[in-house]
Formats: C-alpha cells, sequence, structure tokens
C-alpha cells in the first residue's frame, strides 16, 4: 500500500487536501525509516528491501556505515536541512545521530576512512581518535589509520560537523559537546595533513612532513617518466583527482566562515598558493590530477597516468577565483587568462574536453587497468570505457562566464551580490506553485513503511541490488519536501 493512502486515512478530515500536512507527515514517516535502519546513527548508499544485504562504494554489513557521500555525513546535513525548515526536534535528534557516529567513528589521524566499522571485534583493527592513551604505540601501529581526502569523505564529514556545531551552539547536551571535540580535532588535523607549499595528500596517517621532503617550488614537466605504471603508492601525492584538494580549502574556507579563526583562512590562502605553484608551464598551463614531490605530474591508480586534466583544472580555476573574491590578493587571479586560452584551443569538440591530455602534445589520452597508455577510447577495455569520465564539458562555459562577470564588474560588485542573495534568501521564500507536482509524486512514491523503493536490477563492482531504498533518493526527495514546507511557510 502507498503511504499516500495511509496518510490521507490518519490525517484528519479537514486536512485531506491539505498538501503541507500531507508533505510533513510523509517527511516525518521518511525519517522515522531511515533512523530505523541506520546503524548506531549512521548510514549505508543502498539497502535490499529485507536489509540482508547493504552496500556503499562497495558490499557492507549492518554494522558499518559509509563516510563517501551521500553516506552519513550527507544524511547529517539533509536532516538538518528539515529542521531548519520544520523547526522539529526529531530532524535535530537524526542530525546528532549521524554526528555521534562521526564521531565514534574519526581517525586518530583527525578524518575518516571511508567507513566506520561498529562491530565490537571488527573495530579493533582501525585507530581512532577515542583510542589515544588507551592502546600502545606497537598496537597503534598495527591498525588502520588512514584519513582519506579523496571522493569528498573527511572533507563532507567535517563540513557537516561545522554545521552541525552551528545548529547546536550554545547547547549544554554533553552529546553535542563531544561532537564539537570531534570538530575541533579534525580541523587541527587537516591543518597538520596541509604540506609546506600548501597542498594535501589524497590520504594521510598522521605522519609530519619534513620541510627538506617537500620543496616549495615550481610545476614541471618531467624529463620522461613511465609510459607504464609504475606501482608506486601514490597517496602522498599532491592531489587534485576528483577535485579533493578543492574541497579542503573549501572546508577551511567554511570553518574561518563559522568561527572567524584567521588560521583557516591562511590554510586556505595557503592552498591557493600551491594551485598557483601547480599550473604547469607554456604550452599547457592548467594542472594535473596529482604530483610527486618533485612537483612532476605523477601516476595514480594504472588507468591515471600524468597528464594535463581538462576536468579537475575547472576545480582549480573556480577555487582561485572563490580565493580572490575572499581576499581580494590579485595573485589568485593571475593563472586564469592562460588556463582559459588552454581550455579554448583544447577542445575536443564543441563544449567538449578531455580528461587527460598528453603531456607537452596535448593529445587525448586514455589508461586501462593493465597500466598502459592509450590513444583511442575502442583501444581499452568495455569495463573502463563505460565507467570513467574521459571527456564532458566539465563546466568550463560556465567558468569563463564567471570570469568575464568578474573583470566586468569588479570584486567589490559582486561580494555586494553575493551578500544580497544572502539576504534574501533569508527573507524571500521559494514559490510554492512550481513545487507541488513534484511533491505530490514524491507523497505518492512512499510506501506503507515509510520506504522511498528504487525499482530494478543495479550491479558495481562486488555487489547487486534489485529493488532496494537509496539514501541519495531519501535526500533528493526529503531536500523537495524540506523546499516547499518553507515555501508555504511550513
Amino acid at each position: 500500500m502507498m503511504l499516500a493512502t495511509v496518510l490521507l486515512a490518519a490525517l484528519p478530515a479537514w486536512a485531506a487536501d491539505d498538501l503541507p500536512a500531507q508533505a510533513r507527515a510523509a517527511l516525518e514517516q521518511s525519517t522515522t525509516y531511515m533512523r530505523s535502519i541506520s546503524t548506531e546513527g549512521g548510514y549505508l548508499w543502498k539497502y535490499s528491501l529485507d536489509l540482508k544485504e547493504r552496500a556503499g562504494e562497495v558490499k557492507a554489513t549492518a554494522s558499518q556505515v559509509w563516510i563517501q557521500p551521500p553516506g552519513t555525513p550527507t544524511m547529517g546535513m539533509t536532516f538538518l536541512r528539515c529542521y531548519e525548515v520544520a523547526k522539529d526536534a526529531r530532524y535535530l535528534d537524526a542530525a546528532r545521530g549521524a554526528a555521534l557516529a562521526l564521531a565514534a567513528g574519526q581517525l586518530e589521524s583527525g578524518g575518516w576512512d571511508y567507513v566506520i566499522e561498529f562491530d565490537p571485534v571488527k573495530r579493533a583493527g582501525w585507530h581512532r581518535r577515542t583510542d589515544k592513551g588507551k592502546i600502545s604505540e606497537a598496537e597503534a601501529a598495527k591498525r588502520k589509520n588512514i584519513s582519506t581526502y579523496d571522493d569528498d569523505t573527511t572533507q563532507s564529514g567535517l563540513r557537516f560537523l561545522l554545521a552541525f556545531a552551528a545548529a547546536t551552539k550554545g547547547s549544554t547536551d554533553p552529546r553535542d559537546a563531544e561532537v564539537r571535540t570531534a570538530l575541533d580535532y579534525g580541523l587541527k588535523k587537516l591543518l597538520e595533513a596541509q604540506y609546506p607549499n600548501g597542498a594535501w595528500p589524497q590520504r594521510w596517517r598522521g605522519e609530519a612532513h619534513a620541510e627538506k621532503d617537500f620543496p616549495v617550488v615550481k610545476a614541471r614537466y618531467p624529463a620522461s617518466y613511465p609510459r607504464e605504471y609504475p606501482k608506486v603508492n601514490y597517496f602522498a601525492h599532491y592531489t587534485l583527482n576528483d577535485n579533493s584538494l578543492h574541497d579542503c580549502i573549501g572546508v577551511m574556507l567554511d570553518a574561518f566562515h563559522r568561527t572567524g579563526r584567521r588560521e583557516y583562512l591562511e590554510s586556505a590562502k595557503r592552498g591557493g598558493d600551491f594551485l598557483i605553484l601547480a599550473q604547469l608551464p607554456e604550452p599547457q598551463p592548467a594542472w594535473a590530477q596529482q604530483y610527486n614531490a618533485q612537483m612532476e605530474p605523477a601516476w595514480a591508480r594504472a588507468f591515471e597516468p600524468p597528464a594535463v586534466t581538462g576536468g579537475e583544472s575547472v576545480g582549480a580555476l573556480r577555487m582561485l577565483m572563490e580565493l580572490y573574491v575572499e581576499t581580494g590578493e590579485e595573485k589568485f587571479l593571475k593563472p586564469v587568462p592562460p588556463a582559459l586560452a588552454w581550455f579554448k584551443r583544447s577542445e575536443i569538440s564543441p563544449n567538449r574536453w578531455a580528461r587527460y591530455y598528453e603531456l607537452q602534445t596535448n593529445k587525448q589520452i586514455f589508461g586501462d587497468r593493465d597500466g598502459k597508455i592509450y590513444y583511442r577510447l575502442a583501444d581499452i577495455s568495455e569495463e573502463r570505457q563505460g565507467h570513467y569520465s574521459w571527456s564532458g564539458d566539465y563546466g568550463v562555459r560556465n567558468l569563463t562566464a564567471y570570469y568575464e562577470k568578474l573583470q566586468s564588474k569588479g570584486r567589490a560588485a559582486l561580494l555586494k551580490e553575493q551578500a544580497n542573495k544572502t539576504a534574501g534568501r533569508k527573507t524571500k521564500l521559494p514559490a510554492a506553485a512550481p513545487l507541488e507536482s513534484r511533491v505530490r509524486e514524491i507523497i505518492a512514491a512512499l510506501d506503507g513503511q515509510g520506504r522511498w523503493v528504487t525499482r530494478g536490477h543495479v550491479q558495481h563492482r562486488n555487489w547487486e541490488f534489485n529493488d532496494r531504498v537509496e539514501t541519495s533518493v531519501f535526500i533528493k526527495n526529503a531536500e523537495a519536501l524540506a523546499s516547499y514546507l518553507e515555501a508555504v511557510g511550513h
């Protein structure tokens, strides 16, 4: 039975045609269901309807939760959004559950792996913040303690904790104090993870970065480099892949805005200084996905060769412009014109750019799991053809338009525009009417248990599902219901 029928039966007669009442009820029921399948307040990505099969990016168990979006931090952010609109403590409590799950699973290195294990026996495989002083150094060395900045993992966790701390400011609840402790510790460790040149690694065990091992130098093309995968550990590379550096800088800016503490702004600026250093010289004044300690583009995974990247270069440029608007420092704008000129001459078809360009030749290249470099998509395996972004628009036109707007209007005008938009969001509600059709669809799709069920078969890596519950669907639908309730004044 669809929950829409249940809702109508449960509502008083006067509310049978009250769409806001139905939306509130749907949000309450779906939240109650999602909380019922959570583990210690945290979430995975997908659940079979009988809950026997679970997964994040890989197959998972009932004692595990996922960090990488759309995992626990993203769910927590959604609950905070619902609380902001509904002012109902049940949503704040759901967000608190997610925050406490992160606090419990926080590693000694300050961040998170993709997964938190809550099984009391298996959890001993990780060295957590709460283990400090309770286990020997020898025991700690045996345990997993790698914070990952790949795929917005640790960064999404810290952004959520920042938002939760803001929502519970002034709270005397000891649980909220524990969350603030985890947040302060995580930000402190993110500062420590930053290299002398302002970069961050892809993953970090908490070791110090000796300045002699990481000289602050300008990016350069290697005189030569392996044309096949050398099978080296790339976790310590200066990493832009999947916009991880952009996300690290973003956390620092968010922390500065929320706390006013200058060390976070200075860290963000050092991240910008790295982006300036990391811009390669002509003929390709753009960025690589990762660099070695000599500031040369380097291998990561077997299908990620040294190359100039059309994708992450957009994220680098966007962050440089954001830092200029934030600080007014002209140095952050200087890399933009040559990079945009490179984009203009590097289109592989109208409004489309390659993920990888061969160093100096600027030819499009591809990688595969065999660790070899190819020049035609048809020459790589079918699995890699369909499961990696080899080309795209990457937002280049929007980026160019933003730069042109910045140049024509100036920083002061953009700052004023941003301030007006922020003030407008606080006073001007979205129109409800355009949202009604979608809200009715969302309510109608909810089943009698409070679930949005995704039908059909899906397979990825080591898991596959038929009908299932997905956190991404809950997030999308709950956000839509919250926006509608905001529009009607809830």
